[in-house]
């Protein structure tokens, strides 16, 4: 067995998303794991080199995580032949042009979404991506989630039987930055710096429910700024210009209707921060991030229903939790193994900036929807 180093250019890590996620959970994990096992029995190893504008923060995260390069000069970083990996999980706004110069610099691409706040923008970094020949990926994290991969299995074992329906909940409350810090960046809600709640989270929305329960073919959408005003990372009041909730509803291939309710300006009373109910002919299943309980239809009960009565039954005892027959490593570590798997013995790979550009074509849609009050269809993407 021989390990082999592998230069990972890594941008946009002093974010919540980036430093958390990408760098401890994802490529410093998988350094102290010993590398990415590769088919022959080789190991790739990476090594980061850290990329932003503060100097200060950028040196500091370096020396906290034992990461012995870093810079400012992301061109510099860029012409380095020994770095083949681009990853990006800065601003949606600067990303198309931070991956057109990655690609042209001849680099595998690699980066969080959306890839765009436009499909135009999204289409022409894939195409160029197909022209260099390089190979690229997008974060599809939701899909590493065990909650998710539980619906999966329930679905692929026929569980379900016809799938009619899903429904999902996402959202928690995040402070306006006044009296409490906002635990979101305020760029999130500023359209005009690509926020919103839509672009955000109907990309999710898009490879959640192509990949388990149908191709979204069609979609209705209603959006609204909430909290009108709030108070940047300085303290600073600012104008919210951007959705901070929306209520979707997708006709999926096949039939199925999904319905979404997504919010940033909700408090949580269920039993996640996500949960999605698939209502299918022979079982039901409703998962969260980690959790999922399933009702057969042999096991569904008989509620009858009496305004006129305080409800006694237990409801939620009905519902039965799905074993822990497997473990389940970080979702974001485990996609990474899978694009460096991709880039170094070409493994096989599904979520590439094809799929990121699906999903901002759906944001669009979504958005135009909201805009002129009716159903979009989502036609596919020409490249």
């Amino acid at each position: 067995m021989t390990t082999h180093r592998l230069g990972v250019i890594m941008n946009g890590v002093t974010g919540r998303m980036g430093l958390n996620q990408h760098l401890i959970r994802s490529i410093v994990a998988i350094r102290d794991s010993g590398g990415v096992l590769l088919g022959n029995g080789d190991r790739m190893m990476p090594d980061p080199i850290l990329v932003g504008r503060d100097a200060g923060k950028i040196e500091g995260l370096a020396k906290r995580f034992n990461v012995t390069r870093w810079t400012t000069d992301l061109d510099a970083a860029l012409r380095d032949e020994r770095d083949t990996i681009f990853f990006d999980a800065a601003t949606t706004q600067a990303r198309p042009s931070l991956l057109t110069k990655a690609i042209n610099a001849g680099k595998h691409v690699y980066c969080e979404k959306p890839i765009a706040t436009n499909l135009d923008e999204a289409v022409d970094v894939l195409r160029l991506a197909a022209a260099k020949g390089v190979k690229h990926g997008t974060v599809q994290d939701k899909l590493f989630l065990p909650g998710l991969k539980k619906l999966a299995f329930l679905r692929d074992s026929g569980f379900f039987g016809r799938i009619l329906s899903v429904r999902g909940e996402f959202g928690y409350w995040v402070f306006e930055g006044d009296w409490q810090e906002a635990q979101r960046p305020s760029w999130n809600y500023r359209s005009e710096d690509g926020g919103g709640i839509i672009l955000d989270m109907v990309c999710h929305w898009r490879y959640v429910l192509d990949n388990l329960f149908g191709d979204v073919e069609s979609v209705s959408c209603f959006g609204t700024t909430d909290i009108p005003d709030r108070w940047d990372e300085k303290g600073r009041k600012y104008k919210a210009t951007a959705d901070d909730s929306a209520y979707a509803t997708f006709k999926l291939k096949g039939g199925v209707i999904a319905h979404i309710n997504m919010s940033w300006v909700t408090r949580v009373y269920r039993d996640d921060l996500v949960t999605f109910q698939v209502d299918g002919v022979n079982g039901s299943a409703v998962a969260g991030l980690s959790d999922c309980v399933i009702q057969a239809r042999q096991a569904t009960p008989r509620p009858v229903w009496n305004p006129d009565e305080k409800r006694t039954h237990d409801f939620y005892a009905d519902w039965q939790k799905l074993p822990e027959n497997t473990t389940y490593d970080n979702g974001f570590k485990e996609q990474w193994e899978m694009f460096i798997r991709h880039v170094c013995e070409d493994a096989p790979y599904k979520y590439t900036l094809l799929e990121g550009a699906k999903g901002v074509q759906l944001a669009e849609c979504a958005l135009q929807s909201w805009r002129e009050r009716r159903w979009v269809d989502v036609a596919p993407i020409g490249v």
